[in-house]
């Protein structure tokens, strides 16, 4: 038998990452991935554990020094993070 329509790899990939929901958390792994080239290496190298859960970056730092300057560059950290996922992942900073 014949099919009609004929579907290419990257097309079936897409409509299986939609189907099971993971597009979302694919690209929140692509944001944590990179980290280091967001924050810069010093900042990097100083955070001991980053994750996104519900539109809110938890940053583990172990600088209270680098702490304070993330608090201070929190709303432009956030819309870095933002335009590098190309959608609104991150809500909120919370630094630890």
């Amino acid at each position: 038998m014949r099919r009609n329509r004929t579907v290419t790899l990257s097309e079936a990939l897409k409509a299986y990452r939609t189907e099971m929901n993971i597009d979302d958390r694919l690209k929140e792994v692509s944001l944590m991935n990179s980290w280091e080239d967001i924050a810069g290496r010093a900042i990097a190298r100083r955070t001991s554990k980053v994750y996104l859960k519900e539109g809110k970056l938890f940053i583990y730092l172990t600088s209270s020094v680098v702490r304070s300057e993330l608090s201070l560059a929190r709303d432009s950290l956030r819309e870095r993070l933002n335009e590098q996922a190309g959608e609104e992942l991150v809500k909120e900073i919370i630094l630890r």
